[in-house]
């Protein structure tokens, strides 16, 4: 199942929406029905997805200050906490983090003032804090949820801002994966804090999500930071497997059979009779290809094609980007000269960093 579902993009940034943001929408517009009926229902609808157009400009701002930086970010990802923009890379600097981090809450203040001043222009006299969030105007609700959004944000607690801008604060001292660690662990202890106030007779569901995304973003920081210094300086050739197996473009799927059940190897190379690569036989094209046309089909009916080849000079981090990308378990690794000397595989890497992260510590 896909959990996340592309509905855009704009200026190069791809915007995804994950599935919880949406059950969360539905579930708010049930309760509002609930309430109120179709009318309700309608207005609560309209105003989470104004209120997310808004989060949505908050991660531009993220995105505007990192590419004075250098730093590109393919996509934002719409969640029920907020947005999370995927910077490309962490800047080298501190500072730079800083003001990337900062970026987005000044969007969000911007935002609420501009809600402030149009109340006030068209005349509005009551109070801007309201005791009851469904009633008064719809750009004073916007305002003052955004108020909200802005104050919960900086908490210091990944995947919100106030947890970069603590781990920025950090790395001028600490260094970026020391800094990181604190900032996730301090991150998760708020989570569990937020976890276990929602499970009380005074929390609600929500805030137990919340605390549930709060937790696995900081430990994915904490892991994405962590395996990016393991990473550094290699090269694919230091990490590819060199000892495998690869299968002819015409050998057919009860071959391929054979070649797994006979080793450790999931993931072969597909290859032409010049040796050249033509594609990748995973294990799951190979049980679909049973499935769908039987054991005397051929490996060109099951396999991915084409697979995105890397070279073994390339850098590791951009291999491994490429890698994630692609979806696939393993990439081909080729040379100059078309020749495939090696796999390039998310288990020989993750057992690869297990080792160089502890070493390192």
């Amino acid at each position: 199942m896909r959990w996340s579902y592309s509905i855009g993009r704009i200026a190069g940034t791809e915007i995804k929406v994950h599935v919880t943001f949406l059950l969360l929408l539905a579930w708010l517009a049930f309760q509002a029905y609930g309430v109120g009926g179709a009318a309700a229902a309608l207005d609560r609808s309209i105003f989470v997805l104004a209120l997310f157009a808004c989060v949505t400009l908050h991660e531009f701002g993220h995105i505007l200050v990192a590419r004075r930086f250098g730093v590109r970010t393919p996509d934002v990802l719409l969640l029920p906490i907020g947005g999370v923009a995927r910077l490309e890379r962490i800047p080298d600097e501190p500072r730079q983090e800083l003001a990337i981090a900062l970026g987005g809450p000044a969007v969000t203040v911007a935002i609420a003032v501009l809600l402030y001043g149009y109340l006030r222009a068209t005349g509005f006299a009551g109070p801007f804090l309201p005791t009851d969030p469904n009633a008064g105007p719809f750009a004073l609700r916007l305002m003052v949820v955004n108020v909200v959004l802005l104050v919960f944000n900086l908490i210091p607690a990944f995947p919100m801002d106030g947890g970069r801008v603590l781990r920025s604060l950090l790395a001028t001292k600490l260094g970026l994966v020391r800094a990181t660690r604190v900032a996730a662990a301090v991150g998760q202890t708020l989570a569990v804090v937020m976890g276990l106030v929602g499970l009380s007779p005074y929390g609600s569901p929500l805030l137990v999500l919340i605390a549930f995304f709060v937790f696995i973003g900081a430990a994915a920081e904490a892991s994405a930071v962590e395996t990016r210094a393991a990473a550094q300086g290699l090269k694919v050739a230091q990490v590819m497997v060199t000892q495998f197996r690869s299968i002819p473009v015409h050998a057919t799927l009860a071959d391929a059979v054979d070649l797994l059940l006979s080793g450790e190897q999931r993931e072969f190379p597909v290859v032409d009779n010049l040796g050249r690569t033509e594609g990748l036989l995973t294990r799951e094209n190979l049980i679909r290809g049973l499935k769908e046309r039987g054991t005397e089909s051929t490996v060109a009916e099951a396999m991915t094609t084409p697979a995105p080849a890397v070279a073994p000079t390339a850098p590791f981090q951009e291999a491994l980007d490429r890698l994630r990308a692609s979806g696939l378990p393993a990439l081909p690794v080729v040379d100059t000269a078309g020749a495939l000397v090696g796999l390039l595989t998310l288990e020989n890497i993750s057992e690869l960093l297990l080792i160089r992260r502890a070493a390192a510590r």
